[in-house]
């Protein structure tokens, strides 16, 4: 192919001319005398005015190019000069200026393609340019992608760092920090302004005048340093040093700065030749857009929107002249910024959207036409990458007008259907973050975004009103707060009205991306995009925390809420023309999607476990239920063959890299590779070995009509794959008989949805929880405010020194708020708003849906990936948690019935043994903790990441703590509330106990003894004016579930001994833990040397005390509930759990109660983290169960009770003295302790506990004295023969068979619960037959 350069060798695109004058009038080309007009008129330099008639050579096709080349033709010198860039005075290096990941870097640091991007993979890595500068005046540009710790700035050859010392911390090293706000070169100074993403750093050295500035976003922060050293061997690198995930971006001059300053020259120089013939070039262009040669042969001026190519050869022939020049230029980089992108932006800011749009589909269509594919698509890359470049380093002005114009662009070169699939297929995804375009950034500097103009007026929340944290009463609001808050509404909708507009153009673009009627000789763009955002979605899903090829959370949350809208507008538009269709309001997820494998899932874990093993353990469901068939043979190769790639080492080529990142390498950072990821590799080989046999499930088939049907991976679909055809659902394939036959939308529709519920899993969840920490800031500066009035109020007048400070401390709390209620009111409105929590609610419904459905397919349900139920729990503490105080939950629609049905799902499927969970902790894990080996709690504070029942576990705990959602779960079908009680009284042992009883706990709160306290009473007696106590939810008892419990509880003769079992074990290891811990840490405490305990050991032993407040709670539920399982000894198994009952609650009483005990001491010091241990909670739990058996039980039962309780050998009368505050028994020879000193009391809290119970309290209290000196009379001596040898408080009671050794049947009985061995010989315990000294001894007598 002949070369685009000058003369008449044009390329195949080009037409071709001939010099025959008599063609003309063949080709249609126009007279000689218009021909000569057009063309001066096309053709005059942009410089000059244009020459008269008469005094001009007349022009025609045959001597244009030779005009031509005298109009582009530069000036000779400044060729040379660009062609020596390398020599200029004051510079060394090559003259193209990129990073040096040769050898100027220290630390891990991952490159660019380019070598213009880097991003920190180690403590503090450094890297400088390849280029130096020692004289003169230079600027290079940064372009900030993350806020963290960055020193930016230049440093000599000489300069030597490490992991801790970067630019600036060296001698002739200088650096700008942004994030830490301050200068450096070897100390540090205040200098500049903070940063933020989107920023753009200007780093200025004038080595004239021996100085160092640095400019944000084309503002001045002065002058940093001064006196730099120059002369011999002084010469200046760029340079940077980055944390671990931050990345910049550098502009050395290789695209135009984006805020040039004057005198200063980049480091890289443009291509000023090139620049020239590029203007000169688009000036004809232009040109020709503005003349028309209409019929009657005359020149028309005409404006740009309304031209129209029109296929004259004239114009045609014109246009091949211009672009066979121009066509190699508009591939270069800075040429397309600076020539290209200004003229398309001034086409957009020109015109309307309509007129816009026609303009660049009309350019389009031309580059098209005359350039080869090669240099359109070259042109069309460079030109996105500097339209996303210009969108995400736009300051942030109040009416956002740069990012709109930029959007509109991308709008309308979007619009252009060949320039759009081609931006589709290779660049959009595979080149660059196009995600970034749908990204709103939040202003961090307030004042310089116009918020000041835009919410004059600020004003903030008095008070939280989060669910889960108690609202505290404030006085009612004035007028003059009234007024305040009226108009910060009003300036909050303004900003709303202008960040919409926004949007909505995003929103346009994603519309445009998932067009499917665009397939005229090739594949729609919805299918495209399909293909390329599951490889997006893969890329995130197999990197997490695997920083570089992540999408940044705030991008993807922005993202997810303009596709649901282009999503529901696409399926509401379906459902328009289909009747049979539904609306977007009902959408869900099929599930034989999930099993049929034509969407692929990568290694995202299936409620079931990994799909190789469903596949072959439900085979036999899968061919009854979904008619799909799989071949033995090809499954048992796909697994092997799964198998083996896990054990085969990383190929060598895929290991240099890393173990050069291990040597301390700076690398290339290759752009995302979608097919060389070992996780997609893995799954596509999968599933395209997996053959598959369908059967339609309309009609019954013979073995002769199975069709065979491979899988596909993602980019070998074809629209018939996805959509279906006459024979073939497509998508839908394998539709189990619980399915309707109507369908829901389009299935590429049903894979964007599910796509995006997969997006909210990757990271658009903890996104939105970050995002609360602005109101979270916001209420704390308020309170400091408001505490801060109080004490100017309190403060007297005469101490004039603290009222200044109060004032200072005034002003700034109040600076403080103004800022961050402007940034609140942009962050509701891009994340928060109405609209986006009806985007999250929309999520949640349609996740409900799909596991409704799935549910129904019985055993198929394994198959649904985990992520659906994680949505559907992580949208719903959303919307409760995130979206207030300004928007609640209650205002959605179908609200209660949307609880409701959550609470079913939770209910069913938190104990549904179709879901295998993936995180538990292996061997000995905290469901198998029991009194013969306990494993250290530890691992229960230190196991991974919850798996999905961790999950549903701590949801349905959650969603029993809150009135509204506890009634949802009473309004569930009874017989699905029964077997969640039920599932709750399995034995604890093999499952996460303590989840399993905080459920029950938050059941129970508001009934038991002195439980009805929402702040912990301790804290509040000892500190009540501190307002950030631990707080808790109001009590929210449900007594229907507890009556659900009572009912089971009494249902048969295993279920009540086995669950109170295993309360009792785990209570028992629970409270030995705390003790074994506060031992350690009091010893630690003790200690002369200054020490620190282990926050880690303090946390852990909080959460043993709770643990065990828990258990004793649940305790005293179930005598409350059902006192005949302890009291009633008809039943075999009741006195051995009311012995072990009264032997633990003695053991926690005495440890408790003992004076100056260690219990007392660890609490005296108030360590923090332990805030929650204390008398109160554990001695009120105690108190609650020890009045429920001997106050409010039947004579009998109170009687049993109170004969055990003080025939354990650890009762002492003394501790329950200690709950009313009276004295021990005074033992002879002490006296009475004093008056006033201070002891713990029942009585002390009359806030929580009701005179009632304090009475109850006295009744057991004289009822033990009592008893107690009733039994001491009546007791007689025990020889030590006649004890148990086990326990050694009780007599002997029992004999074993066949063994004959002997205890008492309370030893015997609670061993029986858990070994059949003998204690003593471990013969097999057949049966235990009472046993009578007296009638042994005459038995063995008579015998005799």
């Amino acid at each position: 192919m002949a070369s685009k350069g000058a003369g008449m060798a044009f390329s195949r695109k080009s037409y071709g001319l001939t010099s025959d004058a008599e063609k003309s009038r063949v080709t249609g080309i126009v007279h000689e005398k218009l021909l000569d007009d057009y063309l001066h008129r096309i053709f005059s330099s942009t410089g000059r005015a244009p020459m008269a008639a008469t005094s001009r050579k007349l022009l025609n096709f045959q001597n244009l190019p030779e005009h031509l080349d005298q109009l582009l033709h530069v000036d000779e010198e400044a060729e040379e000069e660009e062609e020596s860039q390398g020599q200029v005075e004051g510079r060394l290096g090559p003259s193209t200026v990129v990073l040096d990941h040769t050898g100027g870097f220290e630390g891990l640091l991952l490159v660019d393609d380019d070598l213009l991007g880097v991003i920190g993979h180690s403590n503090f890595g450094t890297i400088r340019s390849t280029t130096c500068v020692y004289k003169g005046k230079w600027v290079y540009e940064v372009l900030i992608s993350s806020q963290g710790l960055m020193q930016i700035g230049w440093c000599t050859i000489n300069c030597r760092f490490n992991q801790e010392e970067g630019v600036g911390d060296t001698h002739n090293s200088y650096a700008y920090d942004g994030n830490r706000v301050r200068k450096w070169n070897v100390t540090t100074t205040n200098y500049g302004k903070a940063w933020a993403a989107g920023d753009i750093v200007s780093c200025l050295i004038d080595l004239d005048e021996g100085t160092l500035s640095f400019c944000l976003n084309g503002v001045s922060l002065g002058t940093a340093f001064e006196n730099l050293s120059r002369g011999l061997g002084m010469a200046y690198f760029p340079a940077i040093s980055l944390s671990f995930k931050e990345s910049v971006a550098f502009n050395f001059g290789s695209r135009p700065l984006r805020y040039p300053v004057v005198g200063y020259r980049p480091l890289q120089d443009p291509p000023s030749a090139d620049l020239v013939r590029a203007q000169e070039l688009l000036g004809c262009f232009q040109a020709v857009l503005s003349v028309e040669l209409d019929p009657v042969g005359r020149l028309v001026e005409k404006e740009s929107s309304e031209w129209q190519l029109q296929g004259q050869p004239t114009v045609l022939l014109t246009l091949a002249h211009i672009f066979h020049r121009f066509a190699p230029l508009l591939r270069k980089v800075y040429l397309v910024e600076a020539v290209l992108m200004s003229f398309l932006l001034g086409v957009v800011e020109a015109g309307t959207p309509a007129q816009a749009q026609s303009v660049v589909h009309q350019v389009l269509d031309l580059l098209w036409l005359f350039m080869e594919d090669y240099e359109v698509q070259d042109c069309l890359k460079q030109l996105m990458m500097s339209l996303l470049r210009l969108y995400r380093f736009s300051p942030i002005v109040p009416d956002l007008a740069l990012q709109i114009r930029y959007l509109r662009l991308t709008i309308a070169i979007l619009s252009h259907e060949k320039s759009r699939k081609f931006l589709l297929s290779h660049v959009l995804f595979d080149v660059l973050r196009s995600v970034v375009f749908f990204y709103i950034k939040s202003p961090l500097r307030v004042e310089e975004a116009g918020l000041q103009e835009l919410i004059p007026t600020t004003w903030w929340p008095h008070r939280s009103s989060r669910e889960g944290k108690e609202s505290k009463e404030v006085k009612d609001e004035t007028s003059e707060e009234r007024l305040r808050r009226r108009a910060y509404e009003r300036g909050c909708q303004r900003l709303k009205k202008r960040i919409e507009v926004v949007e909505e153009l995003q929103v346009q673009i994603l519309k445009l991306l998932l067009n499917n009627q665009d397939d005229n000789g090739g594949e729609a763009s919805r299918y495209i995009f399909l293909t390329k955002f599951r490889k997006f979605l893969q890329e995130n899903a197999s990197s997490r925390g695997n920083m570089p090829m992540l999408c940044p959370p705030e991008y993807m949350v922005c993202f997810l809420h303009r596709l649901i809208s282009a999503l529901r507008y696409y399926w509401d538009e379906y459902k328009a023309s289909n009747p049979r269709a539904t609306f977007s309001e009902e959408a869900y997820i099929p599930p034989q999607v999930f099993y049929n494998g034509k969407v692929d899932y990568f290694d995202l874990q299936r409620l079931g476990g990994l799909l190789s093993h469903l596949r072959k353990t439900l085979k036999d469901d899968l061919a009854s239920k979904a008619n799909i068939l799989i071949d033995p043979l090809e499954l048992q190769a796909a697994t092997m063959d799964d198998l083996d790639e896990d054990e085969e080492p990383a190929p060598a080529a895929a290991q240099r890299p890393m173990q050069a990142l291990a040597m301390g390498g700076a690398l290339p950072l290759p752009r995302p590779s979608w097919l060389s990821s070992p996780t997609l590799g893995r799954a596509n080989r999968f599933l395209s070995t997996a053959a598959v046999s369908l059967m339609t499930p309309r009609r019954p088939l013979s073995t002769s009509e199975k069709v065979k049907v491979r899988t596909l991976s993602a980019e070998q679909r074809t629209r018939e794959d996805i959509e279906g055809s006459q024979w073939n659902e497509g998508l839908l394939v394998g539709r189990p008989p619980e399915e309707p036959e109507q369908p829901l939308t389009e299935n590429s529709l049903l894979e964007v949805l599910d796509g995006a519920i997969m997006m909210y899993n990757l990271s658009v969840h903890q996104q939105l929880g970050k995002m609360v920490g602005v109101s979270d800031d916001v209420n704390e500066y308020a309170m400091a405010l408001r505490d801060t009035e109080d004490k100017l109020r309190r403060c007297p007048k005469r101490r004039k020194d603290i009222l200044a400070e109060l004032t200072k401390s005034q002003k700034v709390f109040s600076e403080k708020l103004d800022h961050l209620s402007r940034r609140l009111a942009w962050v509701h409105a891009t994340v928060y708003s109405q609209e986006k929590m009806q985007d999250i609610y929309w999520l949640l419904r349609v996740c409900l849906r799909t596991i409704e459905h799935g549910d129904r397919t019985g055993p198929l349900f394994a198959f649904m990936p985990e992520f659906y139920l994680s949505v559907a729990i992580n949208s719903y503490s959303a919307l409760k948690n995130y979206f207030g105080p300004v928007h609640s939950m209650e205002e959605l629609p179908g609200y209660e019935e949307t609880l409701t049905r959550l609470a079913a799902i939770l209910a069913k499927h938190f104990a549904d043994t179709r879901i295998v969970g993936t995180g538990e902790v292996p061997d000995r894990g905290l469901g198998e903790m029991g009194t013969d080996g306990m494993a250290p709690l530890a691992i229960f504070c230190a196991q991974c990441q919850p798996d999905i029942r961790d999950s549903l576990m701590q949801a349905l705990a959650s969603y029993v703590c809150y009135p509204n959602s506890l009634r949802a779960v009473e309004r569930i079908p009874e017989e699905q509330r029964i077997a969640m009680v039920r599932s709750l009284l399995a034995p604890y042992e093999q499952r996460p106990w303590a989840q399993t009883n905080w459920i029950l706990v938050r059941l129970w709160r508001g009934c038991g003894f002195g439980y009805r306290y929402t702040r912990l009473p301790h804290l509040l007696k000892t500190k009540p004016e501190d307002a950030n106590l631990p707080s808790l939810q109001k009590p929210c008892p449900s007594t229907l579930l507890q009556q659900h419990m009572a009912d089971l509880l009494r249902e048969g003769p295993d279920v009540a001994p086995s669950f109170l079992n295993s309360v009792l074990n785990q209570l028992n290891w629970a409270f030995s833990e705390f003790i074994g811990m506060i031992q350690e840490i009091q010893q630690a405490a003790e200690r002369l040397e200054r020490n620190f305990v282990d926050s880690r050991q303090l946390k852990v032993c909080a959460t043993c005390f709770d643990l065990s407040v828990s258990l004793l709670r649940v305790l005293e539920m179930t005598i409350t509930l059902v006192p005949e399982i302890f009291l009633d000894w008809a039943q075999p198994t009741s006195e051995m759990l009311l012995r072990r009952l009264a032997q633990l609650l003695n053991q926690v009483l005495n440890r408790v109660t003992a004076e100056r005990n260690l219990f007392d001491r660890v609490v005296t010091l108030r360590l923090p983290g332990l805030e929650s241990v204390d008398h109160y909670p554990i001695l009120v739990a105690v108190t609650g169960i020890l009045v429920r058996l001997l106050v409010h039980g039947p004579a009998s039962g109170t009687e049993r009770a109170t004969s055990v309780l003080l025939a354990d050998p650890c009762f002492q009368l003394r501790s329950i003295c200690y709950l009313l505050g009276q004295p021990e028994p005074p033992t002879p020879g002490t006296a009475l302790p004093a008056p006033d000193q201070k002891r713990f009391s029942l009585q002390s809290y009359t806030d929580y506990i009701s005179v009632e119970e304090l009475a109850q309290v006295e009744q057991m209290l004289a009822h033990l004295t009592s008893a107690s000196a009733q039994a001491a009379a009546a007791s007689l001596p025990t020889s030590e023969e006649d004890l148990c040898p086990i326990c050694y408080a009780h007599p002997i009671s029992a004999v074993f068979q066949p063994c004959g050794h002997k205890s008492c049947k309370a030893c015997i009985n609670q061993h029986l619960m858990n070994n059949k061995d003998c204690f003593f010989c471990k013969a097999t315990i057949v049966s235990v037959e009472d046993w009578d000294k007296a009638a042994s001894a005459s038995a063995t007598s008579s015998a005799a």
